[in-house]
């Protein structure tokens, strides 16, 4: 049989992504004590159809199988969670254990902790993004309904209308947020991709993970990622939260990248701005926005001084963050030839936007192997 293009491109792809299955492999061994990584050999990977089930270790071959399917289909986040699934089990051979134990008993949930895995990321459980867009009936899914439809009102031509929509959206989310807190209700954590990985990120993406960490409820950390189309390791926003907490900042990420370009195309429209004015417009439209969300956190703490302005911080979060990454670093670059004129009409169209209802039923951000073609 004649080998066709479209032969020949399925075949690059799937070499990157088995690269990619390398450097995140070795990325991922790099939590774990000397000890431990040192025994960690690194396996042959493989990408084969699997009935359904996600991935696979063979201790025989030496060898993490992914299904092939899943790993064209699905965001990049969700391939990382069930290779480090995976490669637990790897190192749970290596780990001292009962003879009669199973596979998925005491040995290799402590390898998960020590690799910071998900233990039940294999066989038909269902995967990173289907477990976050999944279709259930909460009382924290209701709550969030009501916050989307307050957005939808905040669309309002009055003024006065749209403000109150909107504090009162965000309101209700801190208010959701802080009874959680006080209750010290469960709460079960999901970390997710925001866009996709790359290796160089524009400023403005900075100052929206910034915004969504102090007023969406989540923490966000720029993580380690394998950008597929340019075969090296760059770096991708993960954000963490409950389930809804994360839907509804990954719905704010991308309405907000979308509504950039918009308002661009229309401030541009005489192409004479380059792409580096493109991101102090960004800049500016985000801060604009920011105050915005400043100015009803401000009216609200004046109605209730004993709930200041000041950001709902969840412990079990934080520890939950931190476990997962605990070698993070904050650092804050400063802007070169920053044009203040371009950064002042972006504020200014910034502090006029309103989210509105709508978070899709698909996943957060553009497919994991594809180019980020958006500026």
């Amino acid at each position: 049989m004649p080998i066709t293009t479209s032969m020949r491109f399925m075949e690059a792809l799937e070499r990157r992504i088995l690269t990619g299955l390398s450097c995140e492999y070795d990325q991922a061994k790099g939590v774990l004590a000397p000890e431990f990584a040192q025994k960690m050999k690194k396996p042959i990977f493989s990408l084969k159809s699997m009935n359904g089930r996600l991935g696979a270790w063979s201790g025989e071959t030496m060898e993490i199988t992914l299904s092939r399917e899943f790993v064209l289909d699905h965001p990049w986040d969700s391939v990382r969670e069930v290779l480090i699934h995976e490669m637990a089990h790897q190192l749970a051979e290596l780990m001292p254990r009962v003879e009669t134990e199973p596979a998925h008993g005491r040995t290799f949930r402590e390898a998960c902790r020590l690799l910071r895995a998900n233990p039940e990321a294999s066989g038909r459980y269902p995967t990173l993004h289907q477990r976050l867009w999944g279709k259930r009936s909460s009382r924290e899914d209701r709550i969030m309904a009501r916050v989307r439809k307050l957005m939808a009102l905040a669309e309002s031509s009055n003024q006065h209308e749209a403000e109150s929509a909107l504090m009162k959206a965000s309101e209700l989310i801190r208010k959701h947020n802080i009874d959680l807190l006080e209750r010290n209700a469960r709460r079960n954590f999901l970390s997710v991709f925001l866009g996709r990985p790359a290796l160089r990120h524009t400023r403005d993406r900075y100052h929206l993970a910034r915004l969504l960490q102090e007023f969406y409820c989540v923490e966000g950390v720029w993580v380690p990622a394998y950008v597929v189309d340019k075969e090296k390791m760059g770096r991708a926003l993960e954000i963490s939260g409950t389930r809804q907490n994360v839907q509804t900042a990954g719905y704010v990420w991308d309405y907000i990248r979308l509504y950039i370009d918009a308002q661009w195309r229309e401030f541009n429209r005489t192409g004479r701005l380059n792409r580096f004015r493109k991101t102090d417009f960004a800049v500016g439209l985000i801060e604009g926005f920011r105050e915005t969300l400043q100015n009803a956190s401000a009216i609200r703490s004046h109605a209730r001084r004993h709930r200041a302005l000041i950001s709902v911080q969840d412990p079990l979060l934080q520890k939950y963050v931190s476990h997962r990454y605990p070698d993070t670093t904050v650092s804050r670059g400063r802007p070169l030839n920053q044009d203040g004129a371009v950064v002042a009409a972006g504020e200014r169209i910034g502090r006029q936007l309103v989210i509105p209802e709508g978070i899709p039923d698909g996943g957060i951000g553009p497919p994991a192997l594809l180019p980020d073609k958006t500026g």
